[in-house]
């Protein structure tokens, strides 16, 4: 396994976000098996799980939505592999449209993006869905922002300006839970461990729940993992006292893929997983989850509301 860097401790303050970052070494050579592990063997060891899948209708869950065109593939992941551009397995971005491995919150706030709200220049990015090795190019990626499962919707607070977050497991041996990492056909509430058979009228989703408890410290950690947590029984744990919206997120490719020749360029199709870096507009974030989660309303996609 290639050494990941040591991140010294991020820490969020109301002036400004301090970004220190450790220098690794790496022989850059394509990861597409289970050795690239964003950090951790077990993630659910550090992070827990979700209690159950959210099924059925979500008309009647608060939340805000977010819908983005894809922008780029890189072997880059400027969390786990910092500066260090060429180094990662191959990731599909969406949102923030000047992704690479050095990016920062500074070099992304504000900055050109995919996504239909332009206010959110925020960076999304997965390992690339191959079809017997090729590249599938996905439509888009849709982010929907909620209140983690039985979490009081008036609790839940932004991410604060900078949060990494990274959903899932890269160096999955084993079908991971739905609950963090399932796959569907279309907007049917039906998930599966592994990609069903679409319809050609259809489309083939690959969806990923974060966390939704956050530290109130790091920006991020060594390992990327354990400054956030996922809820359990509608409650935060004491290690990570702060609800933030749980996102998931949603890819949508084309119908066309055969299951049985399907992988993911971290390795087999079982190590689906997602990053997430915020750089929202801050005050467009904080408007957006007081003016829709808080008040226990949906808010739905539309092009450039701000």
């Amino acid at each position: 396994m290639l050494a990941v860097s040591a991140l010294a401790r991020r820490r969020f303050t109301a002036a400004a976000v301090l970004t220190i970052l450790a220098g690794c070494s790496t022989d850059g050579s394509q990861h597409a098996d289970s050795a690239h592990s964003h950090g951790l063997v077990d993630p659910a060891a550090v992070m827990g799980a979700p209690d159950r899948v959210v099924s059925g209708p979500q008309g009647r869950v608060p939340q805000f939505v977010v819908s983005c065109e894809f922008s780029h593939a890189a072997p880059n992941d400027p969390i786990v592999y910092p500066g260090q551009d060429g180094a990662s397995h191959m990731h599909v971005f969406f949102g923030n449209r000047t992704t690479d491995a050095s990016s920062t919150y500074e070099s992304m706030i504000g900055g050109a993006t995919s996504c239909e709200q332009r206010l959110d220049t925020a960076s999304y990015w997965a390992p690339a869905l191959l079809d017997d090795g090729r590249l599938v190019e996905p439509e888009k990626a849709v982010a929907y922002y909620r209140p983690g499962l039985d979490i009081d919707p008036t609790s839940v607070q932004p991410y604060p300006p900078g949060l990494m977050m990274i959903a899932g497991d890269a160096a999955a041996t084993e079908t991971q839970p739905a609950s963090i990492v399932a796959w569907s056909c279309g907007v049917g509430a039906e998930r599966e461990v592994l990609p069903p058979t679409c319809t050609t009228e259809s489309t083939l989703r690959m969806l990923i729940a974060f966390p939704d408890c956050w530290n109130g410290v790091d920006l991020d950690v060594a390992g990327h993992r354990d400054h956030v947590h996922y809820s359990g029984g509608g409650v935060c744990p004491e290690s990570h006292p702060v609800p933030i919206p749980q996102l998931t997120l949603t890819i949508i490719y084309p119908s066309a893929a055969t299951p049985g020749q399907l992988s993911l360029a971290s390795g087999s199709i079982i190590t689906g997983h997602a990053d997430f870096f915020n750089s929202w507009d801050q005050d467009k974030l904080v408007t957006e989850v007081e003016s829709c989660l808080h008040r226990k309303v949906v808010c739905g996609v539309s092009s450039d509301r701000i």
